[in-house]
C-alpha cells in the first residue's frame, strides 16, 4: 500500500479547513501549505465529490467540511485522494507473472486477505478527529 502526496495534501488541507469557520479557497490553501494549486484543486474537488467537502461559489466562496471531523474516516479521505481503496497487495496486477498461476487461491492468499481486512478496519475506525 503506497499512499502518495495526494493523501498527504488532502490531510493537510482538511486540517487547515477544519480550523476555520469561513470557506477557504484552493489558492489560499495552496499558498499557505506550499502545494501546487492545480494539483491541490483536483484533490479538493475529489474530496467534494465524496461529500467530505462542500465547494461554495462566490466572492466569499471556498471549501468547508460537510461533516464533523470525527465523522470523516481516514479511509474515505484516502479513497477520495487516491481514487481507489488502499490495497496491501494487488494480485490482479501480477496475474501474468504469478509464479503458480493461482491468483487468489495460493498459499499466501488467506494471509493477504486477513491483513487487508485489518488495514480496512483500522482505516475505517480512524477519523480525521483522531489524528488532528
Amino acid at each position: 500500500m503506497l499512499l502518495t502526496r495526494a493523501t498527504e495534501y488532502a490531510l493537510l488541507s482538511l486540517e487547515s479547513i477544519s480550523r476555520t469557520e469561513k470557506p477557504i479557497g484552493a489558492e489560499q490553501l495552496a499558498n499557505d501549505l506550499g502545494i501546487p494549486k492545480s494539483f491541490l484543486a483536483k484533490i479538493l474537488q475529489s474530496l467534494a465529490k465524496q461529500d467530505i467537502l462542500e465547494s461554495r461559489k462566490g466572492a466569499h466562496g471556498g471549501f468547508v467540511l460537510t461533516k464533523d471531523i470525527h465523522d470523516i474516516t481516514i479511509n474515505s479521505i484516502i479513497i477520495a485522494a487516491e481514487g481507489k481503496a488502499p490495497a496491501v497487495f494487488d494480485c490482479s496486477s501480477y496475474s501474468d507473472t504469478c509464479p503458480n498461476g493461482a491468483i487468489g487461491t495460493c498459499v499466501i492468499s488467506p494471509f493477504l486477505a486477513n491483513f487487508q481486512t485489518k488495514i480496512n478496519d483500522f482505516l475505517d475506525g480512524l477519523t480525521l478527529g483522531d489524528i488532528l
